[in-house]
């Protein structure tokens, strides 16, 4: 928590500007595709996409800080880094499928979007096995003895 606690108020006032940013912009884009849509629907969902990867791709610019600081809460509490990737990985999937099924329904492809988080959720499954075999053993332990 040190991380989050140590910055100064000229840094908050930069993280919120940068964070109004970002929602202008999602604003502005909105605006843009609404107007967009009654004459070439195609551009406003291109034009929706496009907005959506840069926000997300400035959301991730600035995630590192977070991930450190989940990497050393971690290593202080003694879990394996393997755990953490995975819990990484399923947020990374998590993320990916939920900016992919909202892109499908916004070209009215809701049966695609369905199958893009149902395949999201497979993913997750398979990724986390590890952890279900580890807690099946703790498990396993515990009733043995």
């Amino acid at each position: 928590m040190k991380i989050l606690y140590q910055q100064s108020k000229k840094q908050w006032v930069v993280i919120i500007v940068e964070n109004l940013t970002l929602f202008l912009l999602a604003i502005v884009c909105s605006m843009i595709c609404i107007m967009l849509k009654k004459y070439c629907p195609e551009y406003s969902f291109c034009v929706n996409l496009i907005a959506g990867i840069l926000l997300i791709a400035a959301v991730f610019s600035k995630i590192s800080t977070v991930i450190i600081h989940l990497k050393n809460m971690m290593e202080v509490a003694n879990l394996s880094s393997g755990y953490s990737s995975i819990l990484f990985k399923c947020l990374g999937i998590c993320l990916l499928a939920q900016f992919s099924s909202d892109a499908c329904r916004d070209a009215e492809q809701t049966s695609l979007a369905s199958k893009v988080e149902l395949a999201g959720k497979v993913m997750i499954i398979v990724i986390s096995l590890p952890l279900f075999e580890r807690v099946v053993e703790i498990a396993g332990k515990l009733l043995n003895v």
